[in-house]
């Protein structure tokens, strides 16, 4: 090998064995073999050699272009695994060791606590619990539930409209239109699930959880209605004293229509009555538009808030608390 092969040579393995990463692999590669790198050069140049000596010193040259190859590949494979060791090595688990223990533990949030409880004591009652889309169409939402578009009530719900002619549900009773239109009385039913009105502050959220129900059978009445309503709320805040009142009101849907207030003694924090739900018998105008006779069938309805009915049961004063993710605060109602 000519003395500057070799020297270049001797420069290039020490280069290759000193380098750490693919990052001055590369260097060292373009250094060596770039358009103007050492080994190149010395390709070019054999142009200016005696024809007879050509031959020779290229097949040194080329010989140390593909030891050079091979030495950075080499290098290359080396760097790669032992960076591969030490990435196993700093994500190594050692099975054997003890799981860590937590001082706490998750819990349902309030407002799961206490539709499982409404639920419950709804289906001991013989009610079965159905759900429906959250997207409404006009007609589930108002129409069939004699709200038509010049109704007054709308107003009262605030609604949140969306693209298509579509809206966020203002109340579960769609679902019990869409349950009536599929199937033959008698019905029990109860609807919990998530609404939404355009409505915030200390007592309103624009998305709550509302529970629904109906009872739909030839001899439904309004004292079997009342009977159900005062043995869910004593069941509900386990108190028999519990005072409840019946007012008359008004609901498009419902004919007569009463709303649900209630006294609980001041450790409820309660000192004067309070609304908890609405309900009625069914209007027979509803009970027209899903194709059942009103005259061979009658029913009645009830609805109530779950985060009001949360809020009275344990106490709480500001309904926001129950979005605010606080862990501490929804740590305190255990499972």
């Amino acid at each position: 090998m000519a003395p500057d092969i070799d020297k270049i040579y001797q420069q290039a393995m020490v280069s290759i064995d000193s380098a750490v990463s693919s990052e001055e692999l590369e260097k060292i590669r373009i250094e060596y073999l770039g358009k103007k790198g050492k080994i190149t050069n010395l390709l070019k140049s054999l142009g200016v050699l005696p024809p007879e000596q050509r031959p020779l010193v290229g097949k040194e040259i080329n010989a140390l272009k593909k030891d050079f190859i091979q030495s950075v590949e080499s290098r290359l494979n080396f760097i790669q695994e032992e960076s591969l060791k030490e990435k196993i090595q700093a994500e190594d688990l050692d099975v054997s060791l003890p799981g860590r223990h937590f001082s706490r533990v998750g819990s349902a949030h309030p407002i799961t606590l206490t539709l499982e409880r409404i639920q419950s004591i709804f289906r001991n009652a013989g009610f079965l619990p159905v759900s429906g889309p959250e997207i409404e169409t006009d007609y589930y939402n108002f129409e069939a539930l004699n709200i038509p578009a010049h109704h007054p009530a709308r107003a009262m719900h605030d609604t949140f409209y969306v693209d298509g002619g579509y809206l966020l549900r203002t109340h579960t009773s769609p679902v019990q239109i869409r349950w009536m239109e599929k199937t033959s009385p008698p019905i029990r039913i109860i609807a919990p699930g998530r609404v939404y009105r355009c409505d915030y502050d200390q007592t309103h959220s624009p998305m709550f959880h509302q529970v629904e129900g109906l009872l739909l059978d030839e001899d439904a009445s309004m004292s079997q209605l009342k009977g159900l309503l005062d043995n869910f709320l004593k069941s509900f805040f386990k108190r028999d004293d519990i005072k409840i009142r019946y007012r008359p009101s008004y609901f498009p849907f419902t004919e007569p229509s009463m709303e649900v207030d209630i006294q609980l003694k001041s450790s409820h924090g309660l000192t004067d009555w309070l609304e908890v739900m609405g309900c009625g018998m069914v209007n027979p105008v509803v009970l027209t538009n899903v194709g059942i006779d009103p005259e061979e069938f009658t029913g009645f309805a009830f609805g109530l808030g779950v985060e009001r009915l949360a809020m009275l049961y344990y106490g709480i004063s500001d309904l926001r608390q129950f979005f605010v993710n606080d862990m501490e605060f929804i740590g305190q109602f255990g499972s």
